[in-house]
């Protein structure tokens, strides 16, 4: 295949066939004149000069033609750079929104553990209703805790160690609703560690703090017991005798008058 000739080189060949055309005549053809001539050839290098004109604007649009390609394409390129560098913008900004939303995510997470357990704590503290020996009043959990430790010390036969446990309570919380229960069970303790004087001055205490107590029969009972243990029959006969008047209708009464027979 030939190489493509350029663009100079055909028009000179246009411009030589033009004039060689200009004077090849046919045959038998009379020679023109010279005025004719020189008008043929003012021509012929009008449209040369035309045609060379035409081919240098084609040279120059083909040119500006491709200056603005090669432009387009280096700002298609920098357009795709751009692209490309908001993507890469884009997935790094997704990536972090997902870390934010995890990091919320645990971050709430925590925040409702922590609330959780402030509301446990806090639950250690809030009073608790309780129902004993008939009476219906509200503690701490902390004195809840504390009052069914020292009774089951004392229901495990550990009466000395009940004595201090029951002895603490009533002076660390004086005002609470388990006092009364508590100074009874304090002087049944030093009763069966023989401390009768004691015994007698706490059941005498719950008396007169909580006569309607349900275990006042039994204490009035108790108190004569100690008594009798002390040798002192008068004292025990007259608890007694009080005892059965007060509460006619307990058990308590019943055991008094048994005693109160055998005292006689």
């Amino acid at each position: 295949m030939r190489a493509a000739k350029p663009f100079g080189f055909r028009m000179k060949a246009v411009t030589a066939l033009a004039f060689a055309t200009a004077f090849v005549l046919p045959a038998g053809a009379a020679i023109f004149e010279d005025g004719e001539a020189r008008r043929a050839i003012l021509e012929m290098r009008q449209r040369v000069d035309a045609l060379q004109v035409s081919g240098q604007r084609s040279a120059d649009e083909v040119r500006r033609l491709a200056d603005e390609n090669a432009q387009l394409r280096r700002s298609l390129l920098d357009l795709q750079t751009q692209i490309e560098a908001l993507r890469a913008e884009d997935a790094k900004m997704r990536g972090q929104n997902e870390q934010l939303l995890r990091d919320v995510s645990e971050l709430q997470r925590r925040q409702k553990d922590m609330a959780q357990g402030v509301e446990e704590r806090l639950k250690q503290f809030e009073p608790v209703k309780v129902n004993l020996d008939g009476l219906e009043f509200q503690a701490d959990p902390a004195e809840k805790r504390d009052f069914e430790a020292a009774l089951a010390v004392f229901r495990s036969g550990k009466f000395a160690e009940a004595t201090s446990a029951f002895g603490g309570f009533v002076r660390q919380y004086p005002r609470s609703g388990f006092v009364p229960s508590a100074r009874f069970w304090l002087g049944n303790s030093q009763y069966a560690t023989r401390e009768y004087k004691e015994a007698i001055g706490n059941f005498q205490r719950m008396l007169s703090e909580a006569p309607t107590h349900a275990r006042a029969p039994e204490a009035a009972l108790s108190i004569a017991n100690c008594q009798i243990e002390l040798k002192d029959t008068r004292s025990a006969r007259k608890t007694l005798e009080d005892l059965v008047r007060s509460y006619p209708q307990s058990e308590a009464a019943l055991a008094a008058k048994e005693r109160l027979s055998r005292l006689k």
